[in-house]
């Protein structure tokens, strides 16, 4: 028999320490829950905790009291993943929360949980931890989470809410594999074209002069271009880098970003990618948290967060206000002109049926398949119009080296 040293909940509130004896540290665990204790920690009294890896983690955690790093989509995903499989088996948070600081496969996930089940420990619930960090969870996961405690229902919030991070993460792998594609070409055309005018034109330049006649204008002004891109190529790396942080900036600075966001709801097609892909996570966090139990304007509240174009935000934000005012759902986003009206049409269905939940949820299932269609459309799009742009590219660049061959030929 082996002693393991313990330190668990009693009453769910006061710490206790001690040691048992047992074969295993299962059974261990057994007599700890027998005594009427909820162990959070188990370890062999003979074991010493003193090998550098073990060591390490703990002056990480030591030196990081009080914060947690930064979670991306996919770390929450997989934090909300295990915590509602633990809660469906019926795990306690603090006992899930421990699982995850001992297991977890990323160092920041067992930062994160460790940080958490010491702040619970020290009698705060799950949403008020959370709370204390949203940049890092979100207003949208703090708000659900605080819903589902207080409904008692945290076990179906968290499937309800990895549900919705999974359709974020599917909407985002989709919208940037779409836009992928088309960048590649560009990028890759953008890189032919400077080989050819700083390497290939140059080496024609002198079978040209030989020749004693004029060139075509085409092929002179791409000529031009080369030598001098090939004499002062360090403005090349300078051009590319000056591009590049000029569209970061225009893409982070508040009154273009605005004015992007304005603009591009007025091309065809891309207007209706953003406008599903941001309608898509708009309905499903109402209904998310409508089924939660939150009230209707703090759902609206929190669906308004998850859209990221300003045009948008703002005409769905004046909606949110005309509801809160008493206007029917239905009828305050009718008046933004920019929700779809199938889906005006569910929702207000939804409204005069007591049925709104359910209608919301037909209502994600109608945008998933026309966003997949519009994803189709322009896929299908993409491919034709890239082949136009490179064979354009390739005809310019061709024209240009031969057409004062072949009018040497034709001299001839």
């Amino acid at each position: 028999m082996a002693k393991f040293n313990y330190t668990a909940l009693k009453d769910k509130k006061d710490i206790v320490r001690g040691t048992v004896e047992a074969a295993t540290q299962r059974e261990a665990r057994s007599k700890i829950t027998a005594m009427g204790l909820l162990p959070t920690k188990i370890e062999e009294a003979t074991e010493q905790k003193d090998s550098s890896a073990p060591k390490k983690l703990k002056n990480i955690k030591d030196k990081n009291r009080g914060t947690i790093p930064s979670l991306g989509l996919q770390d929450k995903i997989d934090f909300t993943s295990t915590m509602q499989i633990l809660a469906q088996s019926g795990i306690p948070i603090i006992e899930s929360l421990l699982f995850i600081e001992n297991d977890a496969a990323k160092l920041k996930l067992r930062l994160v949980a460790q940080e958490l089940r010491r702040q619970i420990m020290n009698g705060g619930t799950f949403a008020d931890t959370i709370a204390k960090y949203p940049k890092q969870f979100g207003q949208i996961y703090i708000g659900l989470v605080r819903a589902g405690e207080d409904s008692g229902e945290l076990e179906k919030t968290l499937e309800r809410l990895l549900e919705l991070l999974n359709k974020q993460a599917n909407i985002k792998s989709k919208v940037i594999g779409t836009l992928m594609y088309p960048i590649f070409v560009l990028v890759l055309a953008a890189i032919i074209v400077l080989v050819m005018l700083m390497f290939v034109f140059p080496v024609f330049k002198d079978m040209f002069d030989t020749m004693g006649k004029s060139l075509p204008w085409i092929t002179q002004t791409l000529m031009d271009i080369g030598i001098t891109l090939k004499t002062y190529w360090y403005t090349v790396p300078i051009g590319i880098a000056a591009v590049v942080g000029t569209i970061i900036f225009l893409f982070n600075w508040t009154p273009s970003r605005w004015k992007i966001d304005e603009l591009v709801l007025k091309i065809p097609i891309l207007s209706d990618l953003l406008q599903f892909s941001e309608f898509s996570n708009f309905v499903a966090v109402i209904q998310v948290a409508y089924d939660a139990g939150v009230p209707i304007i703090e759902c609206l509240y929190l669906a308004v967060m998850t859209i990221t174009n300003h045009t948008l935000k703002v005409k769905v934000g004046q909606a949110t206000e005309k509801v809160q005012q008493g206007q029917h759902l239905s009828a305050a986003l009718k008046s933004t002109r920019v929700m779809p009206k199938m889906i005006l049409f569910m929702i207000a269905t939804g409204e005069q049926s007591g049925r709104l939940g359910e209608m919301l949820l037909q209502a994600t299932s109608y945008i998933d398949k026309k966003l997949d269609n519009i994803i189709d459309v322009m896929t299908k799009m993409i491919e034709p119009i890239m082949l136009i742009v490179i064979g354009s590219i390739v005809l310019v660049l061709a024209l240009a080296l031969y057409l004062p061959l072949f009018g040497s030929y034709m001299a001839m």
